[in-house]
């Protein structure tokens, strides 16, 4: 039997995991990792990448040791990554300066940048579906303003999952997926846009060459890292979308919601799909060649469960210890003779997304009762409200694409739950499939290496052959006529408490730079 490593370097940890080549996941080594605010820098997120390249080489020999086999035996690794995360290397290849993912720190740049160049953001998002929130330009800007003398010297730019296998292979190139992230980049060229640099006085001569997940950059030189010489090394792509090859959401058309520590709402879409006038949604190459994806994110729904669980449910907690059980599926047992719309209860935490002019309202709960609101009825408004975002999140997407569908396969911590998953159905209106498969971003990385080892002749044939279902939900379609007054409903009172942030009486959960 041959093997197959990935390398997933997410926002909260990094991981190592081998799998088989009929997708069996055989090991699994993970480290987690902080990423430190700089001293006297709101909002900043750094990445520290001496520690973390110490990280990732123990994640690497720790999976090896678990699994029990001979290095050889591996024919290629790749690896995938928390978009938006950037380093930035002087003329030699060493690091000089990285930050991760929700870095924050150019607030003044965007600023900048809008005043300076009105219009400008609109004509990049319609090149590169992204906005200036989450893009690269504004913080590399940040750093020619505040740390010029790190700037002078930036000769190369990458994302976090291409250093890692620049460090393993000694070449540093970018894949479309996650390059399109830094908002630098064409949707339909699929390749950098230097012209974005070079028009708000940026080096245009610092970007790398472009490859296409599953190329091969060369095998591995690392010496350190326990890997054999022979083995290959392959160009990955960004989480979500390596993620969604993970989970068989590989044709146009095809629909997921991932639902983890924030929440994506994806569909595929052609490339040439121009992105909606409003800049309501974000759009994304896909690691599938001809593909984009028209992305909704909802900010920490997740999140804000585990908050919920852990300032609230501390005596089911315990009892889900006792019952050797998780605490989650103790509240969904407790939680599934509520009624839809929980007593009329409305969370106010995330929106839904609004890339273009982005911030939150202040975290509640509406619509409290003292004589029907407890602990189960508010967990299961949570569970609703994130579905309920997700919904609309959908509709934007399928207004500007004129795409339709029936089904959405549901991934991530909250797929785990049946009442979830069932409230999902219900909600959209959507059969929901959950997978087999309980890692599969990391399962899309190692389809991408076993394209470059010739395993597989496409992410695609890699994906049918190896991603299967566990089980389906079909949506009760009076529960779904009730949440759609529902979620009329609570978009009328989202948009009142916005007003309350507006007028300086509460503060925003979040906002996005600039705003």
């Amino acid at each position: 039997m041959k093997y197959l490593m990935a390398i997933d370097a997410g926002t909260g940890s990094i991981r190592a995991v081998i799998f088989d080549t009929l997708g069996n996941q055989i090991a699994m080594a993970q480290k987690e990792w902080v990423h430190v605010q700089e001293l006297n820098v709101p909002n900043s997120m750094s990445f520290e990448y001496g520690k973390n390249w110490r990280l990732v080489l123990s994640c690497i020999k720790e999976c090896i040791e678990k699994s029990s086999i001979n290095p050889k035996e591996i024919l290629a690794l790749s690896a995938t990554s928390m978009r938006e995360g950037i380093v930035l290397y002087d003329k030699e290849g060493r690091e000089l300066w990285a930050v991760a993912n929700v870095d924050a720190r150019a607030s003044e740049e965007v600023s900048y940048l809008k005043t300076k160049f009105p219009h400008l953001e609109e004509e990049f998002y319609a090149l590169s579906g992204q906005t200036f929130a989450l893009g690269a330009l504004p913080r590399i800007l940040w750093l020619k303003n505040h740390k010029p003398e790190i700037y002078e010297q930036v000769a190369f730019i990458s994302m976090i999952g291409d250093w890692i296998l620049y460090r393993l292979s000694g070449k540093i190139a970018v894949d479309p997926s996650n390059a399109g992230t830094t908002g630098i980049f064409s949707l339909k060229t699929r390749q950098w846009a230097k012209e974005m640099a070079s028009k708000i006085g940026i080096k245009d001569d610092i970007f790398v060459p472009v490859l296409e997940t599953g190329s091969v950059l060369g095998n591995v030189t690392c010496k350190e890292s326990g890997l054999c010489k022979e083995t290959k090394v392959v160009m990955g792509g960004g989480d979500v979308q390596l993620g969604s090859a993970g989970l068989g959401v590989i044709k146009d058309g095809d629909v997921a919601v991932l639902g983890g520590s924030f929440w994506q709402q994806v569909v595929n879409i052609q490339a040439n799909t121009k992105p909606p006038l409003d800049m309501s949604i974000r759009v994304n190459p896909h690691v599938i060649q001809g593909l984009s994806q028209a992305e909704g994110i909802t900010f920490f729904s997740g999140l804000v469960m585990r908050w919920f669980r852990d300032t609230f449910c501390e005596i089911e907690k315990e009892e889900a210890l006792q019952r050797g059980c998780d605490t989650y599926t103790l509240l969904e047992e407790k939680s599934k003779d509520i009624p839809v719309g929980s007593y009329g209860i409305l969370p106010i935490f995330s929106d839904s997304m609004k890339y273009g002019n982005w911030y939150h309202a202040s975290p509640s709960f509406i619509n409290l009762s003292l004589e029907t609101t407890n602990r189960f009825a508010m967990f299961k408004s949570l569970q609703e409200n994130a579905c309920i975002l997700s919904a609309i999140n959908l509709e934007k997407i399928k207004k500007f694409t004129n795409i339709s569908f029936d089904t959405i396969v549901f991934a991530g911590g909250a797929s785990k739950g049946a009442l979830w998953s069932q409230t999902l159905a219900d909600v959209t209106g959507c059969k929901v499939k959950i997978p087999q498969v309980k890692e599969a971003t990391a399962l899309g990385a190692s389809m991408a290496a076993g394209v470059g080892a010739g395993v597989y002749k496409s992410l695609e044939e890699a994906s049918l052959k190896l991603v299967t279902w566990e089980k389906e939900y079909v949506p009760n379609m009076q529960n779904h006529l009730a949440y759609q007054e529902i979620q009329k409903k609570w978009q009328k009172v989202y948009e009142v408490q916005l007003k309350l942030v507006d007028e300086g009486l509460t503060t925003s959960m979040w906002k996005a730079p600039g705003l």
